[in-house]
């Protein structure tokens, strides 16, 4: 192939021409490509069809610290242990102790745990800072088998049983919507506030 001087084509530059040419074609075959798409049936018909109102409604599950969002209901220790038997007890032991996945209860009736939390310590109820918080989870995540199945009544029973067994309440109290939020967790001030407070807050004694 003869070579003429000062005629070669530099590195990287191409005629117009030769661009025509190539994204010609490429544009031709794009356009049945994208309408044989449009034109087949989905896969998954059923796959991102928008949500109702009602359907969002039943994902809003999530319990503040007050409380504000907690429903109608009630139940007490002696109330919860028997739903605690029949739906928990397999995993997490009886009475909450012992349990193959994790144990509930580090306190006693009449006597919180008032140490520190390391590992073991943070799985049971005790260690939450607010009330509200066993409920919440319970709710939406118990049983791992069919989660979201308890009732309100159930929840609010079980979570008074926990407490119960932990020393957090009495036997006799009972848990609802109003008398929840206000039970004092004795981990209430284990944890770094949000906004630090200089000089620091003085610590329980059993800190």
């Amino acid at each position: 192939m003869p070579f003429n001087l000062g005629k070669s084509i530099a590195m990287g530059a191409f005629p117009m021409s030769c661009s025509r040419k190539f994204l010609l074609p490429v544009m031709i075959l794009a356009v049945p490509v994208a309408a044989l798409t449009q034109s087949q049936p989905r896969l998954y018909p059923n796959l991102g069809t928008p949500l109702s109102q009602a359907d969002i409604q039943s994902f809003d599950r999530m319990i503040g610290p007050e409380g504000k969002e907690l429903p109608a209901g009630r139940g007490t220790a002696e109330e919860g242990a028997e739903t605690y038997a029949k739906r928990c007890e397999i995993c997490h032991g009886k009475n909450g102790e012992n349990g193959l996945l994790r144990s509930l209860v580090i306190g006693r009736p009449g006597q919180p745990y008032r140490g520190t939390f390391y590992g073991e310590e943070k799985n049971g109820p005790s260690y939450y800072p607010y009330a509200t918080i066993a409920w919440d989870y319970i709710n939406r995540a118990m049983p791992p088998s069919n989660p979201g199945s308890l009732t309100a009544n159930e929840v609010y029973a079980l979570v008074a049983f926990l407490y119960y067994r932990n020393g957090v309440i009495k036997e006799n109290e009972v848990m609802d919507e109003k008398t929840l939020p206000k039970v004092e967790m004795p981990n209430r001030n284990g944890f770094v506030p949000a906004v630090p407070v200089y000089p620091p807050e003085k610590k329980p004694s059993w800190y």
